[in-house]
């Protein structure tokens, strides 16, 4: 009996080392330097094929909708009180509050990098190369691509959060604005 927990535990751990968390500890830059390779690859095999419009639409736009949920918080902030007028504050200071992102930078790269391989994979088979007027697909798509990025820059204004660590102070250490976090209270002089 002890022999077949064995066996389970070993068979347990196998599928584990396998999974997308054992590329987790790989640097990012090295990561995305992958998946910019992953993404030259592709492009350069749809333009020697000079084919597979479809296919590059389709992946464009997943990695649109990709994009979109890297940029999305998990968690909404509370929204903006209408202004009807003056009104007393409510916090002394803002909170520090860490942006938590509703995909996660790994996932991202992860699904995209799972999705430049399937479009490569597609581009393999000709039955998949439907005939299109390209120019009105990359049209369509840079609309597309716009509008979607306003209406996120707006959620963005709306609900006052940046999805980038730039200029934005850390929990234990000084940003711009110093030290923010736990144990920071102000000093008062005697």
């Amino acid at each position: 009996m002890c022999r077949t927990g064995r066996r389970r535990r070993a068979k347990d751990v196998r599928p584990r080392r396998s999974a997308p968390e054992a590329l987790a500890p790989l640097c990012p830059p090295r990561r995305w330097a992958g998946w910019g390779a992953l993404a030259a690859i592709y492009m350069l095999r749809v333009f020697v094929v000079g084919g597979f419009y479809i296919v590059t639409y389709a992946l464009g736009i997943f990695n649109l909708n990709l994009l979109v949920g890297f940029l999305t918080p998990k968690f909404l902030p509370a929204p903006p009180p209408e202004e009807e007028g003056p009104g007393l504050p409510t916090k002394n200071t803002e909170e520090f509050r860490p942006f938590v992102r509703k995909l996660p930078e790994f996932k991202f790269w992860w699904a995209s990098s799972r999705a430049w391989l399937v479009g490569l994979a597609c581009t393999l088979f000709r039955f998949l190369d439907f005939p299109v007027f390209w120019p009105v697909l990359v049209l369509y798509f840079l609309l597309l691509t716009g509008l979607t990025l306003q209406r996120q820059i707006q959620h963005m204004r709306k609900y006052k959060y940046v999805p980038f660590d730039i200029g934005k102070p850390k929990a234990g250490g000084g940003g711009k604005g110093g030290k923010v976090g736990a144990g920071t209270a102000p000093r008062r002089d005697l």
